[in-house]
């Protein structure tokens, strides 16, 4: 698993200028990629390299993140392919968010609007940390909802009863000891309710009503400012929405900072920068020094 990012020098002038834009802010729409979750020690599968590098059976087997991560996988082995999920859903569960997830809550909190989170993650690591579910959009799902793989219905349950036993050597289920789960309604073998590649059959109406709150969010904020976490380009669906929403925009990325003209790119990783920004607000009497000290 990859560990957390070396931080960068910072700009000074970029985060007192982030600072001031939270600051006279209504409210957070915080955008989060993979790269939100490298700071607890989680991998963003960055590449095949990094994708194998986190899951080393699967670079024996030749296996991309596309191919494992595809529903195809589920039919045709789905001892691999609960294997490569059941693995994540443990490992999601047992680490701990990292002090920035707090440090967004104590801004948020100062707030009029408060914060809406829009995220592709799907470890479920907001409502760990103790966002409201309710002021989350999930936009590929979340591994801690399943689903019938068919689908037979258009029901979508907790995986909370599922235990997974994973053989990380070979990155496979172990089916004696934990079968993968079935559908209630067929008893089909099911699957996590993310969309994956290639994915014709995931059930999106959770990630809808979800969206359709954020919308709700958005209408109501009065003057609302993005600030987005390790969102990549390679898949690019926060990216493109935070450009899309033509706010003011602080992107945090250690390798893809860029930004449209007159937005705040900053290259370091989440954790450093939100560590940052939060003693800028400090010396402003904004926010209080120890915001989310008890996280670390």
């Amino acid at each position: 698993m990859s560990g957390t990012e070396t931080p960068a020098p910072f700009d000074v002038a970029l985060i007192a200028r982030s600072a001031e834009w939270i600051a006279q802010s209504s409210g957070l729409l915080i955008a989060a990629g993979a790269g939100m979750g490298v700071d607890s020690g989680l991998a963003d599968f960055r590449g095949t390299e990094g994708f194998w590098r986190a899951y080393p059976p699967l670079r024996q087997a030749g296996l991309r993140f596309e191919e494992i991560a595809n529903p195809r996988t589920f039919d045709d082995d789905p001892g691999l392919a609960w294997g490569f999920y059941g693995h994540r859903l443990r490992t999601y569960r047992e680490t701990r968010p990292h002090r920035g997830f707090a440090i967004l809550r104590a801004l948020a909190g100062r707030l009029a609007d408060g914060a809406f989170v829009v995220t592709s993650n799907v470890d479920g690591h907001f409502q760990k940390a103790g966002f409201a579910p309710d002021a989350l959009c999930e936009v590929h799902g979340s591994i801690h909802h399943l689903q019938c793989l068919e689908p037979c219905s258009p029901r979508i349950w907790t995986a909370d009863a599922f235990a997974p036993e994973v053989d990380a050597a070979n990155c496979r289920l172990v089916s004696l000891v934990s079968p993968p789960p079935s559908c209630p309604h067929c008893g089909e073998i099911a699957r996590p309710n993310i969309l994956m590649f290639g994915d014709g059959g995931w059930l999106a109406q959770r990630a809808e009503e979800q969206e359709k709150r954020f919308m709700a969010w958005r209408e109501r904020a009065a003057r609302p400012v993005i600030i987005e976490l390790g969102a990549g380009k390679a898949v690019a669906t926060i990216r493109r929405m935070s450009e899309r929403m033509k706010l003011p925009l602080i992107r945090i990325n250690p390798r893809d900072p860029e930004v449209p003209a007159g937005q705040i790119g900053i290259k370091a990783g989440a954790l450093a920068t939100l560590e940052a920004i939060q003693t800028a607000l400090a010396k402003t009497g904004f926010l209080p020094e120890r915001a989310g000290q008890a996280e670390r």
